[in-house]
């Protein structure tokens, strides 16, 4: 028993939610972003965002990693230790230090530095030696180098780049400059990875690798993965639950098969009743076809 009268924060585990967001509403100027947006991912989870262009799925990663600031709800993060914590408002380096990485939609590599320095800024963002250790050459700071070549080596071999380690990352097919930004996330040893269309540009045999290597940080890493993507493919073969936005609110939520045949889904994504057969214009979204594919296969 506990004589101060209050409980001891019990850690979280595999189930709870990683983080909330309630009732969060993002405008700029007279145009609103996100509005009155409530949703949460459990641990452990690999949830996708899913709608059409302008739905504001960005606006939300922007919102969790604290590049915008709503100007209604809250967004609370619960790390492993258990300690819950409210993030919107946080600079994005202190959103990154409770356990929240991400990618972006466009390479953000360092492409006048190899594929093991890339993946080492993101490891060497978690140490605590400073210019002053890194002069006299200190004994601790010598062993966080040691570690930060280890570690950044072990992710390049994780995400199947372990040959690539000393090639510029400017020099990477487009589809491994993915890959290698995932590892660069992964080497700030994050609770939860936001990925922001990580398969854009892709070819079929780079997606399916993609979504193997998705399912590997979740199981392998036990990594939270939240995942904006167009792809419906890709979405429906990872994916646990999916969440829907369209002009900036919640429209839908549930498993792939619920998603696939959801009315409101099918409407926003082909702009008519789902009864009618009209096709969508190219590069609009997924057609009826993709969203009705089983397991994210081809119809």
């Amino acid at each position: 028993m506990t004589t101060s009268g209050t409980a001891p924060e019990a850690p979280a585990v595999v189930g709870d939610e990683i983080f909330t967001v309630d009732h969060v509403t993002l405008r700029f100027g007279g145009v609103t972003s996100l509005g009155d947006v409530s949703i949460a991912q459990q641990r452990g989870e690999i949830l996708s965002i899913i709608g059409p262009n302008g739905a504001g799925k960005t606006s939300l990663f922007n919102c969790l990693t604290g590049v915008y600031r709503p100007q209604e709800g809250s967004i609370h993060l619960t790390p492993s230790s258990g300690k819950t914590r409210r993030i919107d408002g946080l600079k994005p380096y202190k959103v990154s230090r409770l356990g929240v990485a991400r990618t972006f939609q466009t390479s953000r590599l360092f492409g006048a530095m190899t594929a093991l320095e890339n993946v080492r800024v993101g490891v060497e963002s978690t140490q605590r030696g400073g210019p002053i250790g890194a002069m006299l050459r200190l004994p601790r700071t010598l062993a966080e180098e040691r570690d930060s070549d280890l570690r950044a080596l072990h992710l390049l071999e994780f995400v199947g780049l372990e040959r690539r380690s000393t090639d510029l990352a400017s020099a990477l097919p487009y589809g491994e400059r993915r890959k290698l930004e995932i590892a660069r996330a992964l080497g700030t040893r994050p609770e939860l990875l936001l990925l922001d269309e990580p398969a854009a540009g892709t070819n079929p045999a780079e997606k399916l690798a993609l979504a193997e290597l998705i399912e590997r940080i979740s199981k392998e890493l036990l990594v939270s993965v939240l995942l904006i993507e167009h792809d419906m493919k890709l979405v429906m073969s990872v994916a646990e639950r999916i969440i829907v936005l369209n002009f900036g609110r919640v429209i839908a939520e549930g498993q792939p098969a619920e998603i696939q045949r959801n009315p409101a889904v099918i409407d926003a994504y082909l702009g008519t009743s789902h009864d009618e057969p009209e096709a969508p214009d190219a590069g609009q979204g997924p057609t009826r076809t993709e969203l009705d594919a089983p397991d994210g296969g081809a119809a």
